[in-house]
């Protein structure tokens, strides 16, 4: 799959799944919970111990309807770990030139974290294709358009503080996507994974009907 097709069928879903878990088996469980629930994009951040083989085994498999990525990347020498075990997309907290430079040389698409415009226009020159607005809760909508004034161009996914009740809000403020975790995977402390599932089918919905002006 080429780099320009991952991020249009990230893009197209509008919502990527930030899995943290206690363990792989967890990990798996919250993966195949969102992907249930229509999810595409599967961020399975460096915080989950064995990460690297949760995204080995998710990446192994065959015609599989989502793309999966790494997240909490901070270094390119996880950047380059992640994409050698089968990471699609890469994802940051904070833009880091050298795992820019790595995902360049392998065609893969880099999400780095971002907050200001300074911090928003060095990463776009060095060929980031999506700008993580993290922490997302620290932000708003109208930051966004705020932002679009003189940078309609930028490819802008809040991540952090994203829930049911503000995701259209995002998207109707430009936003090309949403990262959502914590409100998304939080029934699956007490092993609720149908609630996940539910919530997933949720933001997917509420995504695309902001999209088509609802």
């Amino acid at each position: 799959m080429q780099k320009y097709e991952i991020v249009e069928k990230l893009l197209d879903c509008g919502v990527v799944a930030v899995i943290r878990a206690n363990g792989i088996e967890e990990a798996e469980k919250l993966s195949d919970a969102c992907v249930k629930g229509g999810i595409k994009g599967l961020e399975v951040t460096f915080t989950v111990p064995g990460a690297e083989d949760v995204i080995a085994k998710l990446a192994s498999v065959k015609d599989a309807p989502y793309i999966v990525g790494a997240g909490t990347v901070l270094d390119a020498t996880t950047a380059r770990i992640a994409i050698l075990k089968g990471a699609k997309f890469i994802v940051s907290p904070a833009f880091d030139k050298e795992v820019a430079e790595i995902c360049n040389l392998y065609a893969v698409p880099y999400m780095a974290g971002c907050f200001t415009l300074t911090e928003i226009i060095t990463a776009m020159k060095a060929g980031v294709d999506v700008i993580k607005v993290f922490p997302g809760s620290a932000a708003t909508p109208a930051y966004f358009k705020a932002v679009h004034g003189p940078l309609p161009q930028a490819n802008l996914m809040p991540t952090g503080g994203v829930s049911l009740e503000n995701a259209k809000d995002w998207i109707k403020a430009g936003a090309v996507a949403i990262g959502t975790g914590g409100d998304l995977t939080a029934p699956a402390k007490t092993g609720d994974y149908a609630e996940v599932t539910r919530r997933a089918k949720e933001f997917v919905r509420l995504v695309h009907e902001a999209r088509e002006g609802k």
